[in-house]
């Protein structure tokens, strides 16, 4: 009985200590003034990371358009960016974004999230376009 315990206890601390944290990237939630202060940086990328009709219906001026949701974001994204330049990113409310943020900065990019999404840059009166 002794052995079989120390079996399960054994296995059970295994299990603990093998199991990793995902890792979630490196990367800055900032808000509003910060993200507009960002993106007057013409070096600075503005990528909207919502759907196409999202996107259609507003957003930020310069801004590309890849949808975090699509399976090809990860790629689509890689094509479109450079990573020696930072990216100021968003979505509509802040969700989406920060899995954006999170994908790109583990790839080695250097990522600024809009933590309050184009939801808050609306709230701010900041400029957008159709």
């Amino acid at each position: 009985m002794k052995t079989i315990f120390t079996l399960i206890f054994g296995a059970c601390l295994a299990g603990l200590f093998s199991c990793q944290q995902k890792k979630e990237g490196n990367f800055r939630s900032v808000p509003v003034d910060e993200f507009a202060a960002l993106i007057a940086n013409p070096d600075v990328q503005r990528l909207d990371v919502r759907t196409v009709a999202e996107y259609s219906e507003g957003h930020i001026p310069g801004s590309v358009n890849v949808n975090v949701l699509d399976d090809s974001f990860a790629a689509v994204a890689d094509s479109v960016l450079q990573k020696g330049q930072p990216v100021a990113l968003y979505c509509r409310s802040g969700k989406r974004s920060k899995k954006a943020a999170s994908i790109l900065s583990q790839k080695g990019y250097e990522v600024y999230e809009l933590n309050t999404g184009f939801q808050g840059w609306q709230a701010a009166g900041k400029e957008t376009e159709k």
